[in-house]
């Protein structure tokens, strides 16, 4: 009896799982980064990071049919999710085919305005876009159905086969780190496609789409795929332009203080795949989507504000521990970027919370801070500090206007 009652008490649950799994891929991905930049140093670092950056591109598009996917699979009555299904991955394959031919043909162009010594890194990327597409319908479909194991080990297989397949190819000198880089995340797509929805064995019925059902999700496409270009443009447009604008050490240098301050991002980032079919289910069924929110924010709170003091604290120990000597130079901005970030990731928060509940003002909002960072950068970024601290003016201003937004709404909720 007693056992019985342990064995309740400890039991996790799906979405705890999860948020311990991508716990262990965000320190995978962490320990990924932090051994290349040890391994191969700031210049040859910056290529590498470029890679990565453009992972995490590929990762935002990709986004925008991973939460179409979550919120329609809870959204349409089930006699329709068949032909939703059969729709979105026709979709999904043409417009991630047309990407990765884009990444091919351009390579030489991408070579040159990113200052890399190989084209066919780029070919290598775009092989792997249909498939990193059609892995993210999958895991849309998994998240929809609050399926988070089988999200979970998605998640898992693609990291540790990154993880494995880089190190091997760099560890026994086979072939040039950006290469080995390139394939590495090809092959990992490859890992991460397991476990997969592509059978429709278990929907037997095929009602066709309403108009007002089609333009819903034609509607949340255009504006998930809106923001998620924000989202690109906010998150990496300051590494992207720092590599063209600045040379190979100071890019490197930047890459690696971009990657530490960065760790809360990608935590918040985890809640809100968790939080967004809640949202989305609570909606539905008539309940108070806010208290959701509210039961994430105080986490995030106390998570941000021990991360930028931290930094502040500690950011030459915390730079040597993980990086080493050689980039210790940019201590002084750690706590900075880290700050910049938080606020950026608070923000997020919000917005996918609204986009959730199909409200778009605060995607909007997002945009134009994105556009704003993207023109200040370019024509401001006289030294690594400028760069850093043009993102915390704008990150401060966009999370006070999506706070002020936010209260507007509840305002208006409790007048009512």
């Amino acid at each position: 009896m007693g056992i019985s009652i342990l064995k309740k008490e400890f039991k996790i649950s799906a979405s705890q799982w999860f948020m311990i799994s991508v716990m262990i891929v965000n320190a995978g991905n962490y320990i990924y980064n932090l051994v290349l930049g040890r391994w191969l140093g700031p210049s040859v670092f910056a290529d590498v990071a470029l890679l990565i950056t453009l992972l995490l591109v590929l990762s935002f598009l990709a986004m925008t049919i991973q939460l179409l996917c979550a919120k329609f699979i809870i959204e349409l009555p089930k006699d329709k999710l068949l032909n939703f299904k059969r729709v979105i991955y026709k979709y999904t394959l043409f417009v991630s085919a047309i990407i990765g031919l884009l990444c091919v043909f351009s390579s030489e162009f991408l070579q040159t305005i990113f200052q890399l010594n190989n084209k066919y890194v780029f070919y290598l990327f775009g092989f792997g876009v249909p498939i990193y597409f059609l892995m993210s319908v999958s895991r849309g479909l998994n998240q929809g159905n609050q399926e988070f194991v089988a999200l979970s080990k998605s998640y898992l297989l693609e990291m540790f086969g990154r993880l494995l397949v880089t190190f091997f190819l760099i560890g026994f000198d086979i072939v040039e780190p950006t290469i080995a880089v390139a394939l590495g995340i090809l092959i990992s797509f490859i890992f991460g496609l397991y476990p997969n929805q592509f059978t429709f064995s278990s929907l037997k019925e095929k009602s066709i789409l309403s108009k007002l059902e089609t333009k819903s999700i034609y509607s949340f496409l255009l504006i998930t795929a809106l923001y998620e270009g924000t989202q690109i443009i906010i998150n990496n447009s300051d590494i992207l332009i720092v590599k063209h604008f600045f040379n190979h050490n100071e890019a490197g240098l930047y890459a690696s203080l971009a990657l530490i301050g960065r760790v809360v991002y990608f935590v918040i980032w985890m809640l809100i795949m968790v939080l967004l079919p809640k949202v989305i289910q609570a909606k539905k069924e008539g309940g108070n989507p806010q208290k959701i929110l509210n039961s994430y924010l105080k986490f995030i709170l106390v998570l941000t504000i021990s991360l930028v003091t931290g930094c502040y604290l500690f950011p030459e120990i915390i730079i040597k521990l993980l990086f080493g000597e050689q980039y210790i130079s940019l201590g002084f901005l750690l706590y900075k970027y880290a700050l910049a970030t938080s606020l950026f990731a608070l923000a997020n928060l919000f917005v996918y919370y609204f986009l959730s509940l199909s409200d778009y003002k605060p995607v909007i909002m997002a945009m134009v801070f994105g556009i704003a960072q993207v023109t200040l950068l370019i024509n401001f970024h006289e030294s690594l500090a400028q760069v850093v601290h043009i993102q915390i003016m704008l990150m401060a201003v966009l999370l006070i206007c999506i706070l002020f937004y936010n209260l507007k709404k509840r305002m208006k909720l409790n007048y009512k």
